[in-house]
């Protein structure tokens, strides 16, 4: 899927009105099938763009198109349908605790099911060796019929990084996608999603506070930082001399680990007092 901003400006949706924009007037363009990561410090706007992206928040100013469409200007069902090939994996996935991964993975599927046929799957998950293959590709092929709340960080992380995998989208937008593993699992996870996205002729954006991750896996890297463009090139140009301009004041979040790796084995789990009412 193609993507163009043009002078694109948006508020963070939890900010005050008379807070400043989250992105202020920001262009680029990607083309179908490329692979973007987009760097910068704590509070530059690379999660609003990609809720921008995903038409999950409109834009106070300027346009975005996808395949040349102007999401805000289509119908209801036609945004519907269009938000049906959007892929939007947030930092922390949203899996019900006492949900099965099967389900959780399955749900990828869902944008393309009616409500029968999506409720027929929550009871009796199908597609079975799909949900299997999405999850060997994350390492936790293991896990399939495990409950969401027997996992630990970086699992529910991987998990909600499955779901990316059956949901055969064509524009897939990923946040912070390795905040919660260690360096080999995230060097894993980067793989995969560049070989899904390849296989699938999907484009990707991710945004990546694990720099080096950013730029051994990904061709093109966009630098923001308040809000606004700060360069947008080749991960070989990407020179120490502008991440340290892009990261000043926020050195330690360039030097150091960018998140304490949280993929441990998960705590017990203490029998729960149900109160009927």
């Amino acid at each position: 899927m193609k993507v163009n901003l043009t002078c694109c400006s948006a508020q963070h949706p939890a900010a005050h009105a008379s807070a400043a924009p989250a992105l202020k007037h920001l262009s680029l363009g990607l083309a179908q099938g490329e692979q973007v990561a987009i760097i910068g410090p704590s509070g530059a706007g690379k999660t609003t763009l990609l809720q921008v992206m995903a038409c999950a928040l409109k834009p106070t100013e300027g346009k975005l198109l996808l395949d040349q469409r102007d999401p805000w200007r289509l119908s209801r069902p036609a945004l519907q349908r269009l938000r049906g090939q959007l892929f939007l994996a947030p930092q922390v996935p949203p899996l019900p605790p006492r949900q099965r991964v099967i389900t959780a993975v399955l749900a990828g599927l869902l944008p393309g099911m009616g409500l029968w046929a999506s409720l027929s799957n929550l009871l009796y998950p199908r597609h079975l060796e799909l949900a299997e293959a999405a999850l060997a590709r994350f390492d936790l092929a293991d896990k399939l019929f495990d409950r969401v709340d027997r996992l630990s960080g970086g699992e529910r992380q991987r998990v909600g990084l499955a779901r990316l995998v059956v949901a055969n989208a064509k524009l897939l937008l990923v946040d912070e996608p390795l905040s919660a593993l260690d360096p080999e699992r995230a060097r894993q996870a980067c793989e995969s999603l560049t070989t899904v996205a390849r296989e699938q002729h999907a484009t990707l954006v991710a945004t990546l506070h694990h720099v080096e991750m950013a730029l051994q896996h990904f061709p093109r890297i966009i630098g923001l930082r308040d809000g606004e463009l700060a360069f947008d090139l080749p991960a070989a140009q990407v020179t120490p001399e502008r991440l340290q301009a892009l990261y000043a004041q926020h050195l330690h979040e360039l030097t150091g680990p960018a998140r304490e790796p949280l993929d441990l084995p998960a705590a017990p789990v203490l029998p729960a007092v149900m109160h009927c009412r």
